[in-house]
């Protein structure tokens, strides 16, 4: 008798939080017996942290600029650059946090498809069959999906935060000076379609502010080589000083946050997992403000900037305590998002 096919998921992995997100989804996956199918888009820092964190995965398509035609026509050609390999490997469900081609492809080939959101203003081309949520927001428009939602508890970055293992090394190798203030910033998502200008001027505000203390030292970390460019060409008098610098090579996110005194970011993710490991975390994103960073905003552990006063009232910078151990606890997010994606594919 032979024994059934495994059944086989793909992943595909549009943006850089997605990369630390799916890690240890895919490992659970497979310890319950599933394959996986992993492709990643060449943009930002995706492949580099995929590489560091040493995934295995299929490069395909990148990132086509802020151009709306352009994305658009961008979005279309990787859905096809995507087909022939999953004509071949065959999976039988795919699973994204947003992969717009994906859920295309998968659309056109009658694959179920499963998002995972965190964000309720999240724009929709083409709707997947189910969607899975934090238990946090409140209410989501059904009508993004064509079957349903189903519940996670805990936000995203508790998939992931809880295992995170500190390394100190990360001090020397980004310099850090001694009894400085180390301030990680994350600039406004630009190019994306949810980027609000007034996040642009908070940026430059927030950098103003800072760049004149003595104490403090500025990790930036651009979205893409464009971006840094431009910081760099703005803020030349801080990076000579060495009050800004720039990693010249793509490191462990959640590694900088830890030994970080507070993090200041235009974008959600950062924001959330600074929250998630517990660092003092202010961000500036002038977008829809989501249930979820309402809620981590209601518990006291977020804090929004809204505008350049709250930056004088509201950015506290002061040292903190920083230990090598990572004491976030366990969490039961990655096991019932996992036993969501199995139940869907086991209904297949």
């Amino acid at each position: 008798m032979t024994e059934p096919r495994k059944k086989k998921i793909w992943i595909d992995l549009d943006n850089t939080p997605h990369v630390p997100f799916f890690k240890p989804i895919i490992e659970e996956l497979k310890q319950r017996g599933y394959s996986v199918l992993l492709t990643a888009r060449d943009c930002f820092q995706v492949c580099g942290l995929a590489d560091l964190f040493g995934l295995k995965y299929e490069r395909i398509g990148r990132h086509h600029g802020k151009n709306v035609i352009l994305k658009g026509c961008g979005l279309l050609l990787r859905s096809m650059q995507l087909a022939p390999i999953v004509l071949r490997e065959k999976p039988d469900l795919a699973v994204s946090h947003g992969s717009r081609s994906q859920v295309i492809l998968a659309q056109l080939l009658g694959l179920p498809s499963v998002v995972i959101l965190d964000y309720e203003f999240a724009k929709v081309l083409t709707k997947p069959t189910w969607a899975i949520a934090p238990e946090v927001i409140p209410e989501v428009d059904m009508h993004l999906v064509k079957k349903g939602f189903l519940r996670y508890p805990g936000i995203k970055e508790d998939v992931y935060a809880p295992s995170f293992k500190p390394d100190p090394s990360i001090r020397q190798d980004l310099n850090f000076g001694k009894n400085k203030i180390i301030v990680t910033i994350r600039p406004p998502a630009t190019e994306a379609h949810y980027h609000n200008p007034e996040s642009e001027a908070l940026f430059r505000a927030i950098l103003e502010h800072l760049g004149h203390m003595k104490n403090v030292q500025i990790v930036m970390l651009p979205r893409n080589e464009k971006q840094a460019k431009r910081i760099r060409a703005e803020w030349s008098e801080l990076f000579d000083n060495n009050t800004i610098s720039i990693p010249d090579h793509v490191v462990d996110g959640l590694n900088l946050i830890w030994y970080s005194d507070l993090v200041v970011s235009g974008g959600g993710t950062m924001n959330r997992e600074a929250a998630a490991l517990n660092v003092p975390v202010y961000s500036f994103f002038r977008g829809k403000i989501g249930a979820v960073d309402k809620y981590l905003e209601n518990t006291n552990r977020l804090i929004l900037l809204r505008s350049t006063d709250d930056i004088h009232t509201k950015l506290r910078i002061v040292k903190r305590k920083i230990t090598n151990k990572n004491n976030c606890g366990n969490s039961e997010t990655t096991a019932s998002i996992v036993e969501s994606i199995s139940r869907i594919a086991q209904a297949k």
